[in-house]
């Protein structure tokens, strides 16, 4: 018998870790070597532990997963990674693969499902779920500049033009040009909306 594949958790939910690790070491070929809960932890870790595969969440603190997929494949190229979040969104999935990302999965999939995707990930292939897949496709990529995405990600958590253009340290009119721009790409009627449709999408990751 060949030797099981080893594998690292990076998860900031510890329930969703600790469920995670339990299913999949009930598997014989599998072998959980490591478990994080941050992202800019994913490397040292790996480092340590030797993984072939990591699965590393989408959102997690110091560093989320799609940032920690490309340390990881340019620090230990020979270890693979396996995205599962509970985010199912075209951006993400289009951004992980540009990271580097093998396969891309929801945590809902059923626990042997899972188990096959790392398998199948192991060995060199692509695991996508075919639903987000479709999206991804349809959905396109981001239509907002990085300046745009920038006024958006400060605009989730509410406050005025002055507050916004202070954060930013832009003026104020600057603010709104680029939050006008980025509603009309969106085609939401306010900011609110446009923040929940680039959020939808998975266009505002990223610090």
């Amino acid at each position: 018998m060949s030797d099981p594949i080893r594998l690292l958790l990076a998860d900031d939910q510890a329930l969703v870790r600790g469920a995670l690790a339990a299913l999949l070491s009930l598997e014989p070929d599998l072998d959980v070597v490591a478990e994080v809960g941050r992202g800019d932890e994913v490397v040292d870790a790996a480092r340590r532990t030797g993984p072939d595969v990591a699965l590393l969440d989408v959102e997690m603190p110091g560093l989320d997963g799609i940032a920690a997929t490309a340390a990881l494949r340019a620090a230990l190229p020979g270890c693979r990674v396996l995205v599962v979040t509970t985010f199912g969104r075209p951006g993400y999935l289009r951004r992980a693969m540009e990271a580097g990302a093998g396969g891309f999965v929801v945590k809902d999939t059923p626990a042997r499902q899972l188990a096959d995707a790392v398998r199948r990930v192991h060995a060199g292939l692509r695991v996508v779920d075919p639903a987000l897949a479709a999206e991804t496709l349809a959905a396109g990529t981001s239509p907002l500049t990085e300046r745009e995405t920038a006024v958006l990600r400060a605009a989730r958590s509410g406050g005025t033009v002055a507050d916004l253009a202070a954060a930013l340290h832009l003026s104020e009119g600057t603010v709104r040009n680029h939050l006008s721009a980025a509603i009309g790409k969106t085609g939401a009627r306010n900011r609110a909306t446009a923040v929940r449709l680039a959020e939808q999408n998975g266009w505002l990751l990223g610090d």
